[in-house]
Formats: structure tokens, C-alpha cells, sequence
């Protein structure tokens, strides 16, 4: 493993891409502590301080952004609004037919759909900015009959135009963030994309553990117990990544030259997991959302029923089949939006479909729909067990939290949800991916890879 490292940087190509990363990923970093202009930096210094600023949705938001948004950073909304609008745009082309067809034409058809969908990005972050500034203005002023919890956070000298400021200050931003992606796509190692939110998680890190040892609650035992905890996640994350059930085909004779061969027996890997972390980013959404509208709303009329509503919203409530429904929801969820997502990505018809036209078949099963209810069958079976997996990992950090009696905005609690579904799928996919195309360079270059006996598996 040292000596592939040592070997990335004897090559002089290779070494510039990693480098030409490292540094792109440390201007992200250093962008989501410049402040949109018109925000007090010392007002955003005792937020960071705040233990409750981080809760429901804007919490979720926050550690995708990499701290950005509660820093009301330039970079507030992060990377969001174009996986938001990525994932528009996939549902989008299930439904129009226009979208198949222009999918369809190489690399022409998919210029004009990225296009499509930065623009959807731009309308994302003009609606995603309006919640960042009323956060902003709702904490500075207060609201109704809620006083300011963060009075001066907006300066009074650019009241009257901090809302055309915010609005482009973190538009830009998140255009530049999608610029120093694409930079870091083409010219250095990985995928921009993800490697920018995977550093927005991992950059969270640092402050979760000072937190964590700051706090008297804590104990030795408790962080044994959560690194070996730790340890036991990352390793189900991996095997969840990793796998595949492998369909196998065969296909009939190919003229070579003046013979008949026999083509080489081929498989097609159906990923245990192919909806990946989307179905727990959908399932969190849905239930964050009605909170955070009842939290809002239950300000206004004085009714006991809000409160009651929003415990059966909590995972942590004392009233364990208030949690028990939380929980049956949210796994119940998941469930769907992999089976849902899964439907989406694969097409049994069409891939039938090809099989035929190239004279391809499985073997033991005839071509046509015989094929077609046969891959059908095969996902429904291996989509079941991948969706229950996805949802133990996406239980596992409040199972923890309960378990140690962790506060839920404690370093503690912060470092438990950072090692929990839907920031550790993404860590470990993309850190596999990363691997896999400096692997990829090394052995072009009668280098090791990392591993002597085997590769390293991507999440392609």
C-alpha cells in the first residue's frame, strides 16, 4: 500500500492530477468560510457554537454543504441543487420521449442534457437561496412573535439590498462549485462531483471530534464502543457497495475470418444496491419536510396537537411507538424509493430486447419476454434485501445515539450521523471510485495497484 503511494508521485502526469485535486478541494474548503457579503463573521462564529442550530432539515442540508450553509457561506447551498436537479432530470427523461431520444445520440445528446440540467440547477439555487435568506433574516430580526435568536447577524448598512446580494452571492457560488467539479473531472483524479461533497462530510470531521472530547458526558468506553462501531459500518457499507448478482449469458457462434468461434461466456452484474443512497435522501426529505412545516406553523395557533405530531416525527421520542411509527415509515420508505429508483435505472424490456438483437441469451431461459420476466424476477429478488440493508444502515446512527445516550447535536451525535447512511454510503463509494481510476493509472504504467492480488471495485 506505501510503496503504490510512494509510486503515484514518481509519476510526474499523475502526480500533477492529484495535486491539481488537492488543491481544487481546498479551495471549495476555503470558500465555505468566506460569508456572503452583508453577514456578520463574529455573529457566525456563536452559531457554530449553537447546539440547536443544526436540527431537522437545515442539519441535513448543513453537512452535505460542509458546514457552509449555517457559516452562511458564498457556498451555502454546496453541490445539492444539481444532484437535486441531476436526479430531476433522470425522472424527467423516464417520462418524455424527446429526452430518450436526445439520451440516445452520444456525446452530442449528452452536452444538451447537461445544459438542461444547469439550468435547472440556476432555478434550484434561485428558490434554495429564498429559505437560506429567510433563515438569515428570521435569525437576525426574529419572526412573528419568535424573537431574534442571532440579533446582527445581517449588517444594517446592506438591509435593504441583502436580499438581491444573498440571492447572487450563493447562486454564483454554487455555479463556481459546479465549474471546480467539472475542473477536477477533467484534469485531476475522480469525479468532481462527489469528491466535493465527500470532502463537505469529511471536512465536518474535525469539529465533531473536538466537540466530542470537549463534552463531560463522554467517557473512554463510550469511544471504544463508537470506533468499533465505526469500524463494523464501514465494513457493511463496503460489502453493500461491492455487491452484485452476476446473470450469466452466452452468445451463438461469430463468423472470424473463415471460421465459426464461439463467443466468450459474459455476465451482467446486477448491483445489490443499484439505487445506491438515493432512496434514503428521498425517505429523509419527505420526513424532514412535514417537520420542519409543522415547527414552523405551530408557532402560530396555540394547539397541543402540533406537539403531538411532531413526536411522532422524532426518532429519539420517549414514547417508544411514537419512535417505533417513526421508524416503520422511514424503513417503509426506503423500501419504495429502491424499488422505485431501481425500476428507473433498468429497463428489463429493452436490455431483453438487446440481448435478442445480438444474439445473446441466458442460458436455460428463452429469448423475448421469457427474458424480460426473468430479470424482472432477479432484481425484485436482490432489490429486497439490498432496500432492508440500506435501511439498517440508515437506522444505525439513531439505534447508536440511543444506545450510548448520546446528545443528538453532541460531537458525539455529530460524528455517529457522519458514520451512518447517507454520508457513509457516499464516503465509501466515492473513496472506492477514487481508488479504483489511481489503480486503474498506476497498473497502466506496469506500476502495483494497491492490492497485489486482486483490484479494487468501483460502484461502476
Amino acid at each position: 500500500m506505501l510503496t503504490s503511494i510512494a509510486n503515484i508521485f514518481k509519476i510526474p502526469e499523475l502526480r500533477n492530477k492529484v495535486f491539481f485535486t488537492l488543491g481544487m478541494l481546498l479551495l471549495f474548503r476555503l470558500g465555505t468560510h468566506i460569508t456572503i457579503p452583508g453577514i456578520d463573521p463574529k455573529v457566525v462564529s456563536a452559531i457554530a457554537l449553537d447546539a440547536n442550530a443544526a436540527e431537522g432539515l437545515v442539519g441535513m442540508f448543513d453537512m452535505f454543504a460542509g458546514g457552509a450553509l449555517l457559516n452562511f457561506s458564498i457556498f451555502a447551498l454546496g453541490i445539492m441543487p444539481y444532484i437535486s436537479s441531476s436526479i430531476i432530470m433522470q425522472l424527467v427523461m423516464v417520462l418524455v420521449p424527446s429526452l430518450q431520444k436526445l439520451q440516445k445520440e452520444g456525446e452530442e445528446g449528452r452536452k444538451k442534457i447537461g445544459q438542461y440540467t444547469k439550468y435547472g440547477t440556476i432555478l434550484l439555487c434561485g428558490v434554495q437561496s429564498l429559505a437560506v435568506i429567510r433563515l438569515a433574516q428570521r435569525w437576525s430580526y426574529g419572526a412573528d412573535n419568535a424573537p431574534a435568536l442571532h440579533p446582527g447577524l445581517i449588517h444594517s448598512s446592506v438591509e435593504s439590498w441583502f436580499f438581491f446580494i444573498a440571492l447572487l452571492s450563493i447562486t454564483t457560488g454554487t455555479v463556481l462549485l459546479i465549474w471546480l467539479g467539472e475542473q477536477i473531472t477533467e484534469r485531476g483524479i475522480g469525479n468532481g462531483i462527489s469528491l466535493l461533497i465527500f470532502a463537505g462530510i469529511v471536512g465536518r470531521l474535525p469539529v465533531s471530534v473536538a466537540q466530542l472530547f470537549r463534552e463531560n458526558f463522554v467517557d473512554g468506553l463510550n469511544i471504544i464502543i463508537l470506533l468499533l462501531l465505526f469500524i463494523v459500518l464501514i465494513a457493511l457499507t463496503v460489502l453493500l457497495t461491492q455487491g452484485v448478482r452476476k446473470v450469466p449469458l452466452q452468445y451463438g457462434k461469430q463468423m472470424v475470418g473463415r471460421k465459426m468461434v464461439q463467443a466468450k461466456s459474459q455476465s451482467i452484474p446486477f448491483k445489490v444496491n443499484g439505487a445506491s443512497v438515493m432512496p434514503i435522501i428521498f425517505a429523509s426529505s419527505l420526513l424532514l419536510f412535514p417537520q420542519t412545516i409543522i415547527q414552523q406553523i405551530s408557532e402560530l395557533p396555540n394547539w397541543a396537537g402540533w406537539v403531538l405530531l411532531l413526536d411522532y416525527l422524532n426518532p429519539f421520542s420517549q414514547t417508544w411507538y411514537h419512535a417505533a411509527f417513526y421508524f416503520f415509515v422511514y424503513i417503509a420508505l426506503i423500501v419504495f424509493f429502491a424499488y422505485f429508483y431501481t425500476a428507473i435505472q433498468f429497463n428489463p424490456g429493452e436490455l431483453a430486447e438487446n440481448l435478442r438483437k445480438y444474439n445473446g441469451f441466458i442460458p436455460g431461459i428463452r429469448p423475448g419476454s421469457h427474458t424480460k420476466e426473468y430479470i424482472e424476477k432477479v432484481l425484485n429478488r436482490i432489490t429486497l434485501p439490498g432496500a432492508v440493508f440500506l435501511a439498517g444502515l440508515a437506522l444505525a446512527p439513531y439505534i447508536i445515539i440511543r444506545f450510548l445516550n448520546l446528545g443528538t447535536n453532541s460531537g458525539g451525535g455529530s460524528l455517529v450521523y457522519t458514520f451512518g447512511g447517507t454520508s457513509l454510503l457516499i464516503m465509501v463509494g466515492v473513496a472506492l471510485e477514487t481508488l479504483k481510476q489511481l489503480e486503474s493509472q498506476l497498473l497502466m504504467r506496469n506500476y502495483d495497484g494497491f492490492l497485489k492480488k486482486t483490484k479494487i471495485k468501483g460502484r461502476s
